[in-house]
């Protein structure tokens, strides 16, 4: 086996089997569309297949954290994390009588005033469905409760009284618990979740197992937590779900942090077998962390617009929808109004799966609008960013930190007798950038020195390689191509 199965920005995945086929989806975060939708025929090799909703839920704003996939009597679920308009952290859910959807989204089942978040579905002895979910205590430096409550047979509305069933009171788990997801086994409940800090550079996450008879009552948790921490590959292992195959072996998805790409790839999604012990206890790689082999070269991303609509995996800032359309091989990438005279109001942007890439976009400058700026960036989210654009004849190497845009080099474009631009930007280490310029593709001038973009990444995203379009009232650019090739 090979890690990353998920490779790029995958955080807090979830996975269910679905007839012979794998099923998986994971946090978008500050990314729009919500929720990717993957399947595999082996757990190892995924595409990507859809989305789980095209607009973000009408009742919602950000946050769009850890949808946990479901099925119940033949229903799909997507219970799901997002911050409600002007509220707290809510969880939601989505049904579909199909895991491909169309999802119905039925809005918050819980919002409490703390947040609530990482909603997980089980049924417990007597065959009631409940909703299991974490209280966000640790976002005001308070205790982080994981409850369960009974919700009504459709999964829609809860019920009755909530029950708290674990707390962080471990010294591993730290400031939090969260990530609660359940399975039963023989007549145990089992609960795989996660404890400390998720995210950043100063991470320390962890997984543990609890276990019971009954579940609103009696868990204990392993002696030996946490079952997974970090070793020479990966760091931060956490936030999973289980899942079965045809043989009966069972799996942990979760996400990890790649030793040396870190941060700026983000957390990546891992898989591995699950060893049953005598005692009841569930290990992972005897204890020593994520297993099997470290993935040495990733694949690279091209898109050369020749289908009718981008490829999946397209993304942008939420609620920042640029316009875009595809023809005659060309992609046609716009601000939304509001934000055409800012340089980069049109961001359309990819995960990065490694930290060492050249990312080389073609843009077509013909009938370019005057003082548009197009070009290609790399993106932590719309107020830290860097990149080059072409501006009128000039190419120019610009730098955006804490929403302060400054031009950082400026140059004389090529001459582009084939109406085409050629930009280039090549990640080291994942934060040191370079760019070039190019009429043919083949040579190359550098614009620039060497920039550092270790500011780039949010807490809890990796950074993105962006086409970006602004600048001015009516700025539009059309691009050829995106390539992006790990070294």
């Amino acid at each position: 086996m090979t890690n990353p199965v998920l490779s790029g920005d995958f955080a807090d995945p979830s996975v269910i089997k679905v007839g012979d086929e794998y099923w998986a989806t994971a946090t978008t975060s500050e990314w729009a569309p919500h929720y990717p939708l993957l399947r595999s025929k082996d757990l190892l090799q995924w595409e990507r297949v859809g989305i789980i909703f095209q607009q973000p839920p009408e009742w919602s704003e950000a946050n769009y954290w850890a949808p946990e996939l479901a099925v119940d009597n033949g229903r799909y679920f997507v219970l799901y994390t997002a911050k409600k308009k002007g509220g707290p952290l809510c969880v939601a859910v989505a049904t579909a009588s199909q895991v491909q959807g169309p999802y119905t989204d039925h809005g918050p089942l819980v919002c409490q005033e703390l947040g609530s978040i990482d909603g997980a579905l089980i049924r417990d002895e007597n065959n009631k469905l409940f909703l299991v979910w974490k209280e966000d205590g640790n976002s005001r430096g308070l205790p982080t409760p994981i409850w369960a409550q009974p919700l009504s047979e459709d999964g829609t509305r809860l019920e009755g009284e909530r029950t708290q069933i674990l707390l962080n009171d471990t010294p591993w788990e730290g400031q939090l618990i969260e990530g609660p997801h359940l399975i039963k086994r023989g007549d145990w409940f089992y609960m795989f979740y996660a404890g400390a800090g998720c995210c950043g550079r100063n991470c320390n996450y962890g997984v543990g197992v609890a276990r019971s008879h009954n579940l609103l009552t009696g868990w204990e948790k392993n002696p030996l937590n946490p079952i997974m921490k970090n070793n020479e590959s990966w760091k931060c292992p956490g936030h999973g779900s289980v899942v079965t195959d045809a043989q009966g072996q069972d799996y942990f998805m979760y996400h990890a942090y790649h030793a040396t790409d870190t941060v700026y790839v983000g957390r990546q999604g891992l898989l591995d077998p699950i060893q049953w012990g005598a005692d009841g206890w569930p290990t992972i790689n005897s204890r020593r962390g994520p297993g099997g082999k470290v993935l040495s070269k990733p694949t690279a991303f091209v898109d050369d617009f020749t289908s009718a609509t981008p490829v999946l995996g397209w993304q942008w800032p939420n609620g920042r929808k640029p316009t875009s359309s595809i023809a005659n091989g060309l992609l046609t990438l716009a601000p939304p109004a509001e934000r055409e005279t800012d340089p980069i109001g049109a961001i359309l942007a990819r995960s990065t799966n490694a930290g060492n890439y050249t990312a080389e976009a073609v843009l077509d400058v013909t009938g370019l609008p005057a003082g548009t700026v197009a070009g290609i960036s790399a993106v932590g989210d719309p107020e830290n960013a860097l990149g080059v654009a072409l501006k009128a004849n000039t190419v120019e190497v610009w730098r955006r930190k804490s929403n302060k845009q400054e031009t950082v080099t400026t140059a004389t474009a090529p001459e582009r007798p084939g109406g085409k631009l050629h930009l280039r930007m090549t990640a080291k280490s994942g934060h040191l950038f370079r760019f070039a310029v190019s009429p043919d593709g083949t040579t190359w001038t550098d614009v620039g020195g060497e920039l550092n973009g270790d500011y780039l990444p949010p807490w809890d995203r990796g950074v993105r390689v962006a086409l970006t379009a602004g600048g001015v009232a009516g700025a539009s650019a059309r691009f050829d191509s995106l390539r992006i090739t790990p070294e």
